[in-house]
């Protein structure tokens, strides 16, 4: 007489033709396999064909945007809130490029508490020295250029030091309070050499017809409230920085790195 196949042991009581003859069967997803002799179930969860694949990030969504600093699609929320935030962003991309024309239709104004809202810039001073400007927007688009993970924020944050800097100097008294940061402290230091070779000059002859510190922190202050006013505010924001490089298209130095974006 044979014996009947015990359950759990030789035989699944139920059995889900998975493979061989039997794999055309239409099968219901997820399904169950009993796995012989251990007496345990199994949820199988293979993607049927054509299932759309959810977005990385939050994993609800269907992801839809190719991001290129993640090199895989995310959906449009993730997109848009996580951008410039926990995403490194490429300036080229095309999303962000979008949502960069988009704010430039939306100018930011500055809160009531930014530091140094409260100096009034001579017109004149920006005039005259429209050259020594330039210089010095050029320096921070050359430093970013080299130091790739500099971001707004890391500009502005120098620019406030040396700012602070330049109008305790203006009164006649010796200051000096670099960034904490290291970014920060190491442009600022790059400023500093800077504005030092530019009055070189003027100490070798002793004289004090040159260049101004009074005048240096008026044009420090007009360049970081034009940050202020580029950035968006968001933690990897290189919005004011790259408007810094777009001063200077023809320069070689300013030049950037091959595009990261690879359609897939």
């Amino acid at each position: 007489m044979r014996s009947r196949p015990v359950p759990g042991r030789h035989s699944n009581p139920y059995p889900v033709p998975i493979s061989g003859r039997h794999s055309s069967s239409v099968l219901a997803w997820p399904h169950f396999l009993l796995l012989d002799g251990l007496g345990v179930f199994c949820l199988v969860t293979k993607r049927p064909k054509g299932m759309p694949v959810s977005c990385p990030i939050c994993g609800k969504r269907k992801a839809a945007r190719f991001c290129p600093a993640k090199g895989e699609k995310i959906c449009a929320v993730c997109c848009g809130t996580e951008r410039e935030v926990t995403i490194d962003c490429p300036p080229d991309c095309t999303y962000l490029v979008a949502a960069h024309r988009y704010e430039d239709k939306h100018q930011r104004s500055l809160p009531a508490d930014t530091p140094l809202l409260e100096e009034k810039i001579p017109q004149d001073v920006v005039h005259t020295h429209q050259q020594l400007m330039a210089a010095l927007a050029f320096s921070i688009a050359r430093f970013c250029t080299v130091q790739p993970n500099a971001v707004d924020a890391d500009v502005l944050a120098c620019l406030e030091a040396l700012t602070r800097t330049y109008k305790v100097l203006s009164s006649g008294i010796i200051y000096e309070k670099p960034p904490d940061a290291p970014l920060p402290r190491e442009l600022y230091a790059a400023l500093i050499a800077f504005i030092s070779e530019i009055k070189k000059p003027q100490y070798e002859r002793a004289s004090a017809a040159g260049l101004k510190d009074s005048e240096l922190f008026f044009l420090l202050v007009f360049l970081y409230r034009m940050g202020l006013l580029r950035t968006n505010g968001r933690p990897r924001s290189r919005r004011f920085i790259e408007f810094l490089r777009g001063q200077f298209p023809q320069a070689p130095e300013l030049k950037r790195a091959e595009s990261r974006i690879i359609v897939p």
